[in-house]
């Protein structure tokens, strides 16, 4: 099976500008390509996953990926997907960020005797002479059809400042470079980056007038439609320290029966034959497939000895054989206490298994939460009253016990 149809196959490829040219590069030739990442966080999340594991697909089948970082077009933000203007960063953060987002790729990425490059578009974005920018690449651009784009629709009813205007030019222009200075034929990106995409083919082929070629790759949604990698305290995050590698384990073991499939395919390696078996599991015996891609990401984004940890603790604390150890833990200090007490619904707030006290009442009116005072794991007891107070003596061992629904454990010490 080529490269190219394994993609097909697995579910990943969503449009090409010219398929049939696309294929022959990537199952025939050895080519450069390369996939953006503008510096919006400290750690690379679940969504950025998907585009990792394309990158190795292809860096396994002996093509270069040049990975762009977009410390310049990260002063700006891309408007795709977004009704609002991005919160613009500064200089210092967007450098730290290129930093941390540097060390999570070289997990999943072969640096080695220069099998794949990280560059930065800050680069040759910054010092950029705006009229020779205007005059020599503005120009081969439609107004009319920069604004028929989907990056920019939704962001045309509240108002697109001409500052995001010029995000399609710049990455349109990063191509371009990573042509003339890489030799770099081929860019991809997510679905919602299809028309940035073609503004980069259209300009190489104006400017250069080479041929160049661009893929986009399905986004990773739930069966709902949803954005995947999204949880009620936020993102599912690559660093374990914004994400515990429990939780990171626990989102994949959780997800919905119908994606279990579908993620089997677009986000591990294992092979296909295997998956389709998998495919024929119902009900009760989907959980199997559920816990083998759990392990597997697990392992893929945090090593193999704590993904096993993380799989065992979840084993255990649904067994009724837990322990708190290598359980998800948020330290808090005593000055959390008033009087030497605080509400439960506070100290949902607090340690973030709530985004607010309305969704704590909530949860406790629906009998969501357990606490093991004490650190007693074994025996919880259901909060029944949203006003039930929670005071220092209860961390008697240091420490106490939440259990959020059905699945989510939580350990809270003080420190």
């Amino acid at each position: 099976m080529t490269v190219f149809e394994e993609l097909k196959l697995r579910g990943l490829i969503a449009q090409c500008t010219n398929e049939e040219k696309v294929k022959e590069l990537v199952d025939n030739e050895k080519i450069s390509f390369y996939i953006g990442f503008d510096p919006t966080a400290d750690s690379l999340h679940v969504g950025h996953f998907l585009q990792m594991v394309i990158m190795r697909h292809l860096q396994r089948a002996g093509h270069r990926p040049i990975i762009l970082f977009g410390g310049g077009t990260g002063f700006i933000g891309d408007p795709s997907g977004k009704t609002d203007m991005r919160k613009m960063m500064n200089a210092e953060r967007i450098k730290h960020n290129v930093e941390c987002f540097k060390k999570q790729m070289s997990r999943f990425i072969d640096f080695s005797c220069g099998k794949a490059l990280m560059v930065n578009n800050a680069d040759w974005l910054k010092d950029l002479n705006y009229i020779d920018f205007l005059r020599e690449v503005g120009v081969h651009f439609s107004v009319n059809r920069m604004l028929s784009a989907e990056c920019y629709k939704a962001r045309l009813e509240k108002g697109l400042t001409f500052f995001e205007l010029n995000y399609m030019i710049m990455q349109s222009y990063d191509f371009y470079v990573l042509n003339r200075d890489y030799s770099c034929v081929l860019q991809l990106g997510g679905d919602d980056q299809w028309s940035n995409i073609i503004g980069g083919v259209e300009l190489v082929r104006r400017k250069a007038q080479k041929e160049v070629f661009g893929l986009t790759f399905t986004l990773l949604t739930k069966s709902d439609g949803k954005k995947m990698g999204k949880t009620e305290s936020g993102a599912v995050w690559l660093d374990e320290n914004k994400t515990s590698v429990y939780d990171f384990y626990q989102y994949w073991r959780n997800i919905d029966d119908a994606d279990v499939i579908k993620c089997l395919k677009m986000l591990t390696f294992i092979p296909l034959g295997e998956i389709e078996k998998l495919s024929g599991l119902k009900g009760e015996d989907l959980n199997e497939a559920k816990k083998i891609l759990a392990l597997e990401l697990t392992k893929m984004v945090h090593g193999e000895e704590k993904a096993l940890v993380a799989q065992s603790t979840a084993t255990n604390l649904f067994s009724k054989k837990a322990n708190s150890e290598n359980m998800p833990c948020k330290k808090v200090t005593r000055d959390i206490f008033t009087d030497g007490n605080i509400t439960v619904v506070d100290l949902l707030v607090k340690v973030g298994l709530t985004s607010s006290k309305s969704e704590a009442r909530r949860l406790i009116e629906q009998g969501g939460i357990e606490i093991g005072l004490g650190g007693n794991i074994n025996s919880l007891e259901k909060v029944l009253d949203v006003s039930k107070i929670i005071n220092a003596g209860d961390f008697s061992n240091g420490f106490i016990v939440i259990k959020k629904g059905k699945k989510v454990y939580f350990k809270v010490e003080i420190i």
